[in-house]
C-alpha cells in the first residue's frame, strides 16, 4: 500500500523538516539517532511523521530513513532559497 503523504512542514529558523502520513493519530516519539524523529501511532505502531533538525545540512537523511521505513516521497525536497 502507498502512503498519502498528508503534510510536509519546515520552519527555516529552526532547520527542521518533518513529513508526515496519513491522518493525525496521537503518537509517541522514537529518536533513532541525535536530531531525528520518528512518530509512530498510539495503537499501530504505524509510521505517522519523520522528522530531522539541521535537515539543510543532513537532507541525505531523509530518504535513508524513508527507504528503511518503506515511505515514498513523489520528488526531491529543495530548501534552498
Amino acid at each position: 500500500m502507498t502512503d498519502t503523504i498528508y503534510e510536509i512542514y519546515y520552519d527555516k529558523e529552526a532547520d527542521f523538516l518533518e513529513v508526515f502520513f496519513g491522518e493525525p493519530t496521537p503518537c509517541y516519539a522514537e529518536e533513532p539517532e541525535e536530531g531525528v524523529f520518528i512518530r509512530k501511532d498510539e495503537n499501530t505502531n504505524e509510521v505517522k511523521s519523520v522528522g530531522i533538525l539541521s535537515f539543510g545540512k543532513r537532507a541525505y537523511l531523509l530518504k535513508k530513513l524513508l527507504q528503511n521505513l518503506n515511505k515514498t516521497l513523489p520528488n526531491e525536497i529543495d530548501i534552498s532559497d
